[in-house]
């Protein structure tokens, strides 16, 4: 199932994707873009596997998405070493043990650079005292291979043994940045070429000041980072969870010019147009803000065309996109307002036809 993955083939799938790239914008004026590698194998900080069980035996299983064919899987080589060592060595303890295993149907793995581990254990039943005893066995167990918490989850129970989230920290340039990583929340899952995307971002914006609008901020990554190139940053995001982790890590960063509102791009529209007043905005001057730059980092769909009408009124925007031809949908537009500046492509997930790209555009003079 994974004979494709291996570092012999990685510069030619790399190679292919910059000519799928510059063939999907070829009718734009593109200037020569950049291209971020990934590390060739154990640069996925997340994987989720469903676990199967068969008399005595019992392994993870991943499917074909098109065939539903189901594999085994006993190492996974796009998944960071962590989560390599964890897979085995949680299939190990628990293989013996009744109530750690009875009814499980997935575990999910949620690793960092800096080194710790969260796993989600799936349960088709319900989770009691004998499974909590026996969880905190496991997690002092497994925390010789790295810090580790550990989360039960059935229906209505989430059991958590001791906290859901981990604490990354990510370099970019000279600096490091500390960032709560939730379970189940989004965070990008390729740490290394994270790094990169926030580096060409913050040098793209270098000596630009003014502030910044950051739509769809999740739980900061790219406002935090960027913060010292602006005067003022606020963003916006519609999950409450991503929303905490955001407020969370301007405090662990020690940022004093950041500010995160729960409110979906669409509801900003509005408020920034005064046709709608909304509670949770008490406190914020919207119109002292000069609106100078905006970040977006939108789901798959790309942005609806009230959010393209919107970033358009920016003098400058960066819009990092995980989906090049809703990406290509977008641009068709903003490019009668803007001029393409630069272009780049992260290899965020090798071995598949995903790619992610990022623009910077300028207000045409």
């Amino acid at each position: 199932m994974f004979s494709h993955i291996a570092p012999q083939f990685y510069d030619k799938q790399l190679d292919n994707k910059q000519d799928d790239i510059a063939k999907l914008f070829s009718d734009f004026d593109l200037p020569n873009f950049d291209v971020f590698r990934s590390e060739p194998l154990n640069y996925r900080l997340r994987a989720e596997f469903r676990v199967w069980h068969d008399n005595d035996d019992l392994f993870y299983i991943m499917f074909n998405s098109e065939t539903k064919e189901k594999y085994r899987v006993d190492t996974f080589p796009v998944a960071s070493k962590l989560i390599n060592q964890a897979m085995k060595a949680l299939l190990d303890e628990i293989k013996d043990k009744p109530s750690l295993r009875h009814r499980l149907f997935q575990v999910d793995f949620l690793s960092t650079l800096s080194g710790e581990l969260l796993i989600s254990l799936l349960y088709h039943r319900q989770l009691d005292e004998e499974w909590l005893t026996e969880a905190a066995t496991l997690k002092t167990t497994l925390s010789a291979i790295a810090p580790v918490d550990i989360i039960g989850r059935a229906k209505k129970q989430k059991f958590i043994l001791d906290k859901d989230y981990v604490t990354e920290k990510l370099t970019v340039g000279d600096k490091t940045y500390i960032y709560e990583q939730v379970e189940n929340s989004f965070t990008q899952p390729n740490g290394h070429v994270n790094e990169q995307m926030l580096l060409w971002a913050k040098q793209g914006t270098q000596n630009i000041g003014g502030d910044l609008i950051e739509l769809y901020c999740g739980n900061g990554n790219f406002s935090i980072a960027l913060a010292e190139n602006f005067d003022r940053v606020l963003g916006t995001e519609i999950s409450k969870t991503s929303v905490k982790s955001a407020q969370n890590n301007i405090t662990a960063n020690q940022l004093t010019n950041v500010d995160i509102i729960r409110m979906s791009s669409e509801d900003f529209s509005q408020a920034m147009n005064g046709e709608r007043v909304f509670r949770r905005l008490e406190g914020f001057d919207l119109k002292s803000y000069n609106y100078d730059t905006v970040l977006v980092d939108p789901p798959r769909a790309g942005l609806d065309p009230d959010s393209v009408e919107l970033v358009s009124r920016f003098e400058r925007i960066v819009y990092i996109s995980c989906n090049p031809e809703t990406l290509k949908e977008n641009l068709v537009e903003l490019i009668k307002t803007h001029n393409i500046e630069k272009f780049a492509l992260f290899d965020q997930f090798p071995y598949t036809l995903h790619v992610e790209t990022g623009v910077i555009l300028s207000r045409k003079k």
